[in-house]
């Protein structure tokens, strides 16, 4: 084929034409990149994915939040710290555009960060509505939990009765159920006890009132002001184990409780290696409180709560166990008896809910105290579903959701060299790889 100029000017052109398509194309392509944003977390366990217990608290936040980020450019060791906070809260102004973020060096501006009180090398000062909160941890969890103390406003208090032998909220043993109250205090809480052998009256700031298995009868002076202050429309959280309950009968009656001997047996527990005395929970009802829960719960020596229809109280079944097991009035725990037996399902938590004046009244009833203590809090569910009970008594519904969770770390490792390589074969070795096949390919269409 003989090339003439007339074929070789029209090669030309269609080179050329080429050229500007491409060029065009790559324009438009940068153009759509910059225009709209497509992601795809393909990490494992999605753990650069915000959860949607975050996403719900920040579709909540009807105001814009502001973040002062007091750190250094790059600390000791070389990292860039301005760049990782920015990273950190990417995804949160991805969700709410509205947060904007502010970084300050304190080395360069020493004044700014000595009148903002900062104390940790890095710390973040989150604004929300004229109120602000603190937080140093880079963690979904810890800063979600400040969030969600920023929308919660005003503390919330949650009393504990206390002098006869109650679980305590701030106690350190195996029984207490410290761990979960300093998990309330992390949410925005005010945890303190009340003393209703000393106390005139269960104080009316107190958002609930929490009754942990008592030890010792109570005295009739301090049951009559628990009667008084359900009388009045407060709230309470009443953890029952399998055991007298001390004195507490009159507030049984008044939310027309039945509650049997024994305790509940959950063969089932065996799938999870645990014994039968512990019943395992993944049945729960209907309601606020449980509204999307799907996580398993676990409750060691739990026990049966029935209720008598009222029309004085909405009441609401919250967990089932053991659908295949019972309750236990004697005999050996692992088996049980067709005849002598309450056969499962058994239910142990119930929620009471009512009108007192003006005001929504709200009580939940478990079958168990355990499953909040310092032994078996970490385990299943168990601190979620305590926290969103707590939070749907104080009346903070749009806060129970299922707490976000760190994803199992899957990050990999590099050293220098091997990233050097990378960087080396992207940026030198492929682009030349390309430019010498283009230049061949031309070179042999030039000769035809």
């Amino acid at each position: 084929m003989e090339i003439t100029r007339r074929l070789r000017l029209q090669l030309l052109a269609h080179h050329g034409v080429f050229v500007v398509l491409l060029v065009t194309a790559a324009a438009l392509l940068a153009w759509l990149a910059h225009e709209y944003r497509f992601e795809r977390d393909l990490t494992f366990g999605y753990r650069n994915t915000l959860s949607p217990a975050t996403l719900e608290v920040l579709r909540r936040m009807d105001a814009p939040v502001a973040v002062t980020a007091y750190a250094v450019a790059k600390d000791a060791r070389g990292e860039d710290l301005h760049r990782q906070i920015r990273e950190f809260l990417q995804p949160y102004q991805r969700a709410k555009p509205d947060i904007a973020l502010t970084l300050v060096d304190p080395r360069e501006q020493p004044r700014a960060a000595a009148a903002a009180g900062v104390r940790a090398p890095v710390e973040l000062v989150v604004e929300y509505k004229r109120r602000s909160e603190r937080v140093t941890e880079f963690s979904e969890q810890a800063f979600t939990n400040v969030l969600m103390r920023l929308v919660r406003g005003a503390e919330r208090l949650v009393l504990w009765l206390d002098g006869n032998g109650e679980r305590r909220l701030d106690g350190a043993a195996n029984y207490d159920l410290g761990d979960f109250g300093r998990q309330l205090q992390l949410r925005g809480f005010r945890v303190n006890s009340v003393n209703l052998a000393l106390a005139q009256e269960v104080p009316a700031n107190a958002a609930l009132l929490m009754i942990a298995s008592p030890q010792v009868d109570l005295l009739a002076a301090e049951v009559e002001k628990i009667r008084r202050y359900l009388a009045g429309g407060g709230n309470l959280l009443w953890l029952i184990d399998p055991e007298p309950l001390r004195g507490l009968q009159p507030v049984a009656e008044m939310l027309g409780l039945v509650l049997t001997p024994g305790v509940v047996t959950d063969p089932g527990a065996a799938r999870y290696n645990a014994a039968p005395s512990i019943a395992v929970a993944a049945l729960y009802g209907r309601h606020a409180i449980t509204d999307g829960f799907r996580l398993i719960t676990v409750f060691p020596q739990a026990r049966q709560i029935g209720t008598i229809e009222s029309e004085e109280w909405r009441i609401q079944p919250l967990i089932e166990v053991a659908p295949r097991g019972c309750v236990k009035t004697g005999g050996a725990v692992s088996e049980c008896d067709r005849d002598r037996d309450i056969p499962g399902p058994i239910t142990i938590a119930a929620a009471f809910e009512r009108a007192v004046g003006d005001r929504q009244q709200r009580v939940v009833v478990v079958g168990n105290g355990n499953f909040l203590s310092n032994t078996f809090l970490g385990n299943g569910g168990n601190l979620d579903l305590g926290v969103n009970i707590v939070n749907w008594l104080a009346g903070d519904d749009r806060l129970i959701t299922v707490q976000p969770r760190l994803a199992a770390d899957r990050s990999l490792t590099l050293d220098q060299v091997t990233l050097y390589l990378i960087a080396f074969s992207f940026l030198f070795v492929l682009p030349l790889a390309f430019t010498i096949t283009g230049a061949v390919i031309w070179w042999r269409r030039r000769k035809i």
